[in-house]
């Protein structure tokens, strides 16, 4: 482990001085590449410090109880040695997840896409509470959030709605967050109070740059229509919604949220690139074998990935078997303690993968 460590913190030193130079400060795209590597080196480095520094107390105290010539030595020597054999295996571990090899993608922005399944107007209703839950988890975050589109559903919610975030390590966060969402409870929407059982489709969409993508615009069928939904007079007489078609593949985005024609182009455009994007990545993991068998796959959207069973006040994460009684709180965004135990479990797994050590 250590000569590992002594890589890293090379790296870390070369890192340190290629960062304060100005032509490296004058390329923006890798001036914010090597900031990021060295942000996630020095938390491996200050854990090398430590280990450093426990590795060299168990040596210091198995050479004082050896020599035994002061009983009080001994005794603080032994209680060194304790706390240190205590630590050193907990230490070892956070250091074997922190040098898995890091998904380049995990630190990208994404585009977040919650469609209505079936259910009706009861899964609207749904859809409309997975935004605001993520929302609010966004905010707990300190990401920004920003509409690009939105479908409101006839009794509340959405049919669709299409936001970006924007922050630090999101998609590495929100990645798992994929899949079919399905809830049971007694809809609004139903007289009778029977439960119900409605559905929501969720896509994560790494956000592309655009040196991951390069567009042909010449591919692209550009549709200018009225905003639908509030916004004055302007929005709904003025063409100022966008919709884009990429001819070659058949996907479409489209942006109303803005007053600006360009603006909402610009929006579009990100949300097209964005799922071209994930088509090459969809690409790459369907010929990836082990991140087929993957439990927590990020990837397959027609998965039933989660269940909010509003009777019971329970929340159960079908990939990894957990189940929470904290509906309430998980609704209102604290998602947390749900994407800490599947990042867990997904770096379990590289782990066994990559075989590190």
């Amino acid at each position: 482990m250590l000569d590992r460590l002594q890589y890293v913190k090379q790296r870390f030193d070369e890192i340190s001085d290629l960062i304060i130079q100005p032509d490296v400060i004058a390329d923006q795209k890798r001036y914010v590449q090597l900031n990021k590597e060295y942000k996630d080196l020095k938390a491996l480095v200050e854990k090398r410090e430590e280990y450093l520094i426990l590795d060299g107390n168990i040596k210091e105290a198995n050479e004082i109880i050896a020599d035994g010539s002061d009983a009080e030595m001994v005794e603080m020597a032994k209680m060194q040695l304790e706390e240190a054999k205590e630590r050193l295996p907990q230490l070892e571990e956070e250091i074997k997840f922190m040098l898995i090899p890091k998904d380049p993608e995990d630190a990208k922005n994404v585009m977040v896409e919650i469609r209505a399944g079936t259910g009706g107007d009861e899964a609207s209703i749904f859809a409309g509470d997975l935004y605001r839950m993520y929302t609010k988890y966004c905010e707990s975050r300190n990401w920004r959030t920003s509409v690009v589109d939105m479908n409101e559903g006839t009794s509340g919610g959405f049919k669709e709605v299409i936001f970006e975030v924007t922050g630090e390590d999101v998609y590495g966060t929100l990645k798992y967050e994929a899949g079919v969402h399905r809830v049971q409870r007694v809809p609004q929407t139903e007289t009778q109070g029977r439960v119900h059982t409605s559905a929501a489709t969720v896509m994560v969409l790494p956000e592309a740059e655009e040196f991951d993508v390069q567009i042909d615009m010449n591919d692209v069928r550009v549709d200018f229509f009225c905003s639908s939904g509030p916004g004055g007079q302007s929005v709904n007489t003025t063409k100022s919604a966008v919709r884009l078609t990429h001819i070659p593949t058949g996907l479409v985005a489209q942006c109303q949220d803005q007053k600006s024609q360009h603006k909402n182009k610009d929006k579009a455009l990100n949300v097209l690139r964005s799922r071209l994007y994930e088509m090459e990545l969809a690409k790459k993991e369907a010929e990836d074998a082990t991140k087929r068998t993957s439990q927590v796959s990020s990837g397959d959207r027609s998965a039933k990935i989660r269940t909010y069973n509003y009777a019971q006040g329970r929340v159960t994460d079908h990939r990894i078997g957990l189940t929470l009684y904290d509906l309430g709180n998980i609704m209102n965004g604290d998602i947390q303690k749900i994407v800490e135990e599947l990042q867990l479990v997904a770096n379990t797994e590289k782990l066994k993968e990559t075989e590190v050590f």
